[in-house]
């Protein structure tokens, strides 16, 4: 248990690692290539934090190596749009393997110790951070697309603002700004705040509410 609470540490540090530099590179080749070598870096810290099978692991590396070396590759021979959102979907397809081995990494602990552990917690911030990624990589594909500005102020949702606009939605800070232009980006930034919002009152209460009997307890 002890080594699994390590791994999904390292797992949080690679997100904020991740979280860190989507969020203050300027957009370009440099960015690109090494935004997707950090991404299959945190699958498959994600993968193995969640201690899948071998064969599994083995599959997700492969795969990863297949996209990241099809993202490098487009990189170098291609420029415009079209390979920046080719990169964001590939991104964001990497990112959204992790949540689903997570979750059944988390629930095989909690049957295994009964209560909330620091592992349950650094697994449940690790999704958290997760879902708002997959969002930014999803904005800035629209962005890179479908043509034209994806916010309504008329600036492109590069992956910085992507970032930024993800997580401000996810948490309903609500700035203003920065707003979706389109009926698709304003049906993705709702169903991302829905999801955040259902997920801190349902699953970070659902944890509260057992660690709390659990410390009084032990006293």
């Amino acid at each position: 248990m002890t080594e699994s609470k390590h791994r999904y540490g390292v797992l949080l540090l690679a997100l904020c690692l991740t979280f860190a530099f989507e969020g203050i590179a300027a957009q370009g080749d440099i960015q690109r290539a090494t935004g997707t070598v950090l991404i299959g870096a945190t699958l498959m810290l994600a993968l193995y934090a969640a201690e899948v099978s071998a064969r599994l692991l083995r599959l997700a590396a492969a795969l990863t190596v297949v996209i990241v070396t099809g993202v490098l590759i487009a990189t170098i021979a291609g420029k415009g749009s079209a390979v920046t959102g080719i990169a964001a979907i590939a991104d964001g397809l990497l990112i959204s393997l992790a949540p689903p081995a997570i979750v059944l990494g988390l629930l095989r602990d909690l049957r295994t110790t009964g209560t909330v552990t620091i592992t349950i917690v650094a697994g449940v911030l690790c999704l958290y951070l997760l879902v708002g990624l997959f969002f930014a990589f999803v904005y800035n594909a629209v962005q890179n697309l479908t043509g034209g500005p994806f916010f309504a102020n008329g600036q492109a949702a590069t992956p910085a603002h992507a970032v930024y606009f993800s997580f401000v939605t996810m948490t309903t800070t609500g700035y203003g700004d920065y707003t979706a232009r389109t009926n698709v980006g304003h049906t993705l930034s709702t169903t991302e705040a829905l999801l955040g919002q259902i997920y801190l009152v349902t699953v970070v209460a659902a944890i509260v509410g057992r660690l709390v009997p659990r410390g009084a307890q032990s006293r």
